[in-house]
């Protein structure tokens, strides 16, 4: 929701300066990293600031952006060992990685889209995303297109989806008439991407599909009600799609729900992530959910079966995950 969104920004900002006053008077610490702290884009660390092991290149790697700190942590699979801190943002929030590994990390409040190496610390590129706010990432398999989901402008107009052509230079912008305030997207294997998010009222959530090579979205009426947007994914089979509030992931094929996974124990899911599927296993094995609210902090599940986590990663206010794997 937008008043969501707006929450978010206002306690980042009140946390921050708090978090500097105490950082001023030489007390207070900060849960999530010793190596980074929330504050205002005018005191924050520069990206020079970030750090990763030296083994990480090789490795699994999750990536989870912190809502609170303005971070994205990054951890080593299967352990989940702290192994690296990516700072210097301004409300990071979704996060998608691309067939080479890389990742690429959406800056809501910075207006731009930063994207790192596998198991790198220094940004290799960064594109602009003027007067709106950007939320979430997805990029096509199949052309290496960037689609990023912008909640609505800054000037609190309807929102939109900028498509940054191989993952480069200037985008193409998409609206659709049926949602006012974009959340997630994503590219499914052949192409098409899907988005969801709220009507202008915030009455009712939209499900919908831009197929390749066309300039308007398809409405989708799911045959299923979902009371808060969350994460869009191709799961290796079918579209995931997250309900916040319920802390679930559909499983859909065209209008229709065929499985549901629930995440025992999660508490406000934002941008979930499915591990890639192997030929053996076309679906993915795993999860990663990211609770914003509670101390649920990461875990992970088995999917599509779902129940308790089989690990958990203690992270204050995760809003967004991805896998990346090295290459």
């Amino acid at each position: 929701m937008k008043n969501v969104m707006l929450l978010l920004r206002a306690f980042g900002t009140l946390l921050a300066l708090a978090l500097l006053a105490a950082c001023s008077s030489g007390t207070g610490s900060f849960a999530g990293s010793e190596q980074s702290s929330a504050l205002p884009s005018s005191a924050r660390p520069d990206r020079s600031r970030s750090w990763m092991s030296p083994d990480t290149k090789k490795k699994e790697l999750l990536y989870v952006s912190s809502a609170l700190s303005d971070d994205v942590y990054v951890y080593t699979l299967p352990g989940g060992k702290l192994s690296g801190t990516l700072t210097g943002f301004e409300s990071p929030y979704g996060l998608c990685a691309d067939k080479k590994g890389n990742v690429w990390i959406v800056n809501d409040s910075g207006a731009d889209v930063v994207e790192y190496a596998h198991g790198g610390s220094t940004p290799i590129a960064t594109l602009s995303d003027p007067d709106v706010y950007p939320y979430g990432c997805s990029v096509d398999p199949t052309t290496g297109n960037l689609a990023v989901t912008n909640a609505y402008t800054t000037g609190s107009g309807a929102g939109s989806v900028s498509v940054y052509t191989d993952a480069k230079g200037t985008p193409a912008t998409y609206q659709d008439p049926a949602i006012f305030y974009f959340h997630f997207c994503g590219y499914d294997d052949k192409g098409n991407l899907f988005v969801d998010g709220w009507n202008q009222a915030e009455s009712q959530v939209e499900l919908a599909e831009l197929h390749k090579g066309k300039t308007t979205f398809k409405s989708i009426a799911l045959n299923q009600s979902i009371e808060n947007p969350g994460g869009v994914q191709w799961d290796g089979k079918y579209i995931a799609v997250g309900d916040v509030d319920k802390s679930v992931i559909y499983q859909t094929s065209g209008d229709k729900v065929v499985g549901t996974t629930t995440l025992s124990g999660a508490d406000f899911v934002n941008q979930f992530w499915v591990a890639p599927g192997t030929k053996d296993d076309p679906q993915g094995t795993k999860v990663v959910a990211p609770s914003q609210s509670g101390s649920a902090g990461v875990g992970i599940y088995a999917y599509p079966a779902g129940g308790e986590p089989t690990k958990t990663i203690d992270v204050s206010e995760p809003f967004g995950a991805t896998i990346s794997k090295a290459r």
